[in-house]
Formats: structure tokens, C-alpha cells, sequence
């Protein structure tokens, strides 16, 4: 089974160089597309990984690949890498936001196959997987041309159904808050079992001690909103790098 966890060891720094960031709260400095980071060295390390929040990289540390760049480097261009075949620099960075996004996608498929509630939908899940699985391990040219927005669209209704089944006996009110502005919302100590909190900002949003259960965080942006004491027991599609994004219980002193 493909990894779908990042592996910086078999990965030539992609996150690094492929895409551009401005100077912002997450980064300190603004890189153009393409471009090395100035904290990258010649061995593909981030020379100030252990103080990246620290030094005004916070972006860097909730970034996520989910596995997509190790593919890439290893599966797709061979071992190669963008500094000793720089003729192949502009492929590799291009194909990276594609080969993140199926990676993204296959990580939710994995995710609602865990699901015993949504069990009729396994068949269909296991399929959606496979196929995704094949379409990243195609060519360079396959993946510059691939739709994968409009793919991620035909995938999209099958996990919102999963997800839809495995809220439904979450109990509670469940509600809607998908896409929802939630920006510095106080929801402390909140009943939100079952709640829908898909592609929501919930940045800086207060939900200590709130019960969470089942609750699904597909595309939610937690950046700064407050987990501490919440009730996460099942929650769908909650990441690591989202969960890095937010104040937690692993961040009391």
C-alpha cells in the first residue's frame, strides 16, 4: 500500500522549492515558486527544523504532503532529484500540488474505510482508492494534464455519504457548518457531536472542552483555534498537520 505519510528522508526537499509563500504570520519571508528556501542546505535539510514556529515558519511545520513527496522523488522521476538533474526541476514541481492533492484524496478514502458505520460504502471506497492509487502513479505528462479538481468533484459525494453515515449516530443536534466563518467563534464547553465542520474556518475559534465527537474536519482551517479539553473521539478526517495547526493539550506547559 502506497505511504501516505510524509518521509523527508526519501524526498528531495519538493515542499521546500516547488511552491511560493509570502511573508506572512506563517512565513517569514516571501520565496517565489521554484526557488529554493534560504533554510534549505545542499543534503535536502531544513537548517532550522527544530525552530521553524520559532524563526517565523510556522506554515512549514503544519504542511502537509501526506506522502506525496517521497512518490514523486522515488516513484516518479526514479531517485532523481532537481539539483543533479535540474532538467527535470520544472516536472517535479509541477507535478508536486497534483501528486498532493490524490495523495490527500487517497488518505481520506483510507480514513472512511475505518468507518464501520458507513460499511455499505466500502465496496465503492476500496475502488475510489484504487483508482486514485493508479492515476498518481502515472507519468509526469499524465499528471500535468490530469483534472484533478474535477476528479476530486466525482470523489467528494462518496465521503460526504460516509461521513453523513457515521454522524448520524453521533446523537446530538449534529449541525451544519460547512464552509461556515467561524473565525474567533466562542463555542467553549459547545455540544457539536456529529457537527459538519467541512472547509469551515474555524481560526482562533475557542472550542475548549466542546464534544467533538464524530465530528468531521474535512478541509477545516484550525490555525490557532483552541482544543484543549475538546472531546475528539472519532472525529472524521481530523489530520496531524491540522491538529499541529491548533492549541492542544500536547501544548499545555
Amino acid at each position: 500500500m502506497t505511504r501516505l505519510a510524509a518521509d523527508c528522508e526519501r524526498c528531495a526537499a519538493l515542499c521546500c522549492v516547488a511552491p511560493a509563500f509570502s511573508k506572512s504570520s506563517d512565513f517569514a519571508i516571501d520565496k517565489p515558486a521554484g526557488r529554493p528556501c534560504r533554510n534549505l542546505s545542499d543534503d535536502f535539510r531544513c537548517t532550522i527544523h527544530e525552530e521553524l514556529p520559532k524563526r517565523g515558519f510556522g506554515g512549514c511545520v503544519v504542511f502537509d504532503c501526506f506522502g506525496a513527496g517521497q512518490r514523486i522523488t522515488q516513484e516518479t522521476f526514479g531517485g532523481r532529484d532537481w539539483r543533479s538533474a535540474p532538467e527535470i526541476a520544472g516536472d517535479m514541481f509541477a507535478v508536486l500540488p497534483v501528486m498532493r492533492q490524490l495523495h490527500e484524496l487517497m488518505w481520506y478514502l483510507t480514513e472512511a474505510l475505518r468507518l464501520d458505520e458507513a460499511r455499505k460504502l466500502h465496496p465503492k471506497l476500496r475502488a475510489a482508492l484504487t483508482e486514485t492509487d493508479e492515476l498518481a502513479a502515472g507519468a509526469p505528462a499524465e499528471l500535468r494534464g490530469l483534472d484533478v479538481d474535477a476528479y476530486r468533484g466525482r470523489v467528494n459525494p462518496l465521503l460526504r455519504r460516509a461521513s453523513e453515515l457515521a454522524r448520524a449516530r453521533a446523537g446530538g443536534r449534529r449541525p451544519d457548518h460547512s464552509g461556515a466563518r467561524l473565525i474567533g467563534r466562542r463555542l467553549r464547553g459547545a455540544d457539536l457531536r456529529g457537527a459538519s465542520f467541512r472547509g469551515a474556518l474555524l481560526i482562533g475559534a475557542d472550542l475548549s472542552g466542546a464534544d467533538l465527537r464524530r465530528a468531521d474536519f474535512t478541509g477545516a482551517d484550525l490555525r490557532g483555534a483552541d482544543l484543549r479539553g475538546a472531546n475528539l473521539e472519532g472525529a472524521l478526517f481530523l489530520t496531524a498537520s491540522q491538529l499541529r495547526s491548533a492549541v492542544t493539550d500536547a501544548d499545555r506547559p
